[in-house]
């Protein structure tokens, strides 16, 4: 995929990410105002509740893993949030270690890489994100794992002869590296898989 497609591609995300984060506040700021209001607590307002704060924490995700990146910086109490939202109730936990603002385009990649390694712990675990020296560090932790290798190899450069919708964060992330000048690096290891840049 060609450097203007990527690019496209990006704007696209973060155009839809923009379009549907507005009607999702607006439903959430409705579900506020019934709460206040003589409406009853239900099971049923507490789902679309929970559903409208799933949906909002992903859209967060997704428009800094798949939206155009920048220079711009994302501070630490932003990420965090995002990461926090976005795995709630999951099987997973994210640790996000930098303390200082990061570039955009650096914490992009991270959740992609964050996104690989979602894929191959279905059990569950735990995350380490860490960046020292502008170096990161994404390392997942599990006593199970499900390696595709075919999609791991993708960050290595190889090519797949068929990417399914779910697995696009590693065509993604293996297409913006070199843009962004770093190299990835990765590690299966029985309870450790590591993806750094």
């Amino acid at each position: 995929m060609g450097q203007s497609n990527i690019n496209l591609a990006a704007l696209i995300g973060s155009r839809i990410c923009h379009d549907l984060i507005s009607p999702i506040g607006a439903i959430n700021n409705g579900l506020e105002l019934l709460g206040m209001s003589d409406a009853r607590e239900g099971p049923e307002l507490e789902l679309i509740s929970e559903s409208v704060g799933n949906a909002s924490a992903r859209i967060r995700f997704f428009r800094i893993a798949y939206g155009a990146a920048s220079d711009q910086s994302l501070g630490r109490a932003e990420v965090v949030s995002i990461l926090s939202d976005s795995m709630h109730g999951g099987r997973l936990q994210v640790a996000y270690g930098p303390l200082d603002p990061q570039p955009r385009w650096a914490v992009r990649m991270a959740f992609l890489a964050v996104q690989c390694l979602e894929t191959s712990l279905p059990y569950g675990g735990r995350i380490e994100v860490t960046c020292v020296d502008g170096r990161w560090d994404i390392s997942g932790h599990s006593a199970k794992q499900s390696v595709d290798q075919g999609l791991w190899g993708l960050l290595a450069g190889k090519e797949v002869d068929e990417l399914a919708p779910a697995h696009v964060q590693f065509a993604l992330l293996a297409s913006v590296a070199p843009d962004a000048q770093r190299k990835l690096q990765t590690d299966i290891a029985p309870e450790r898989i590591s993806i750094r840049f």
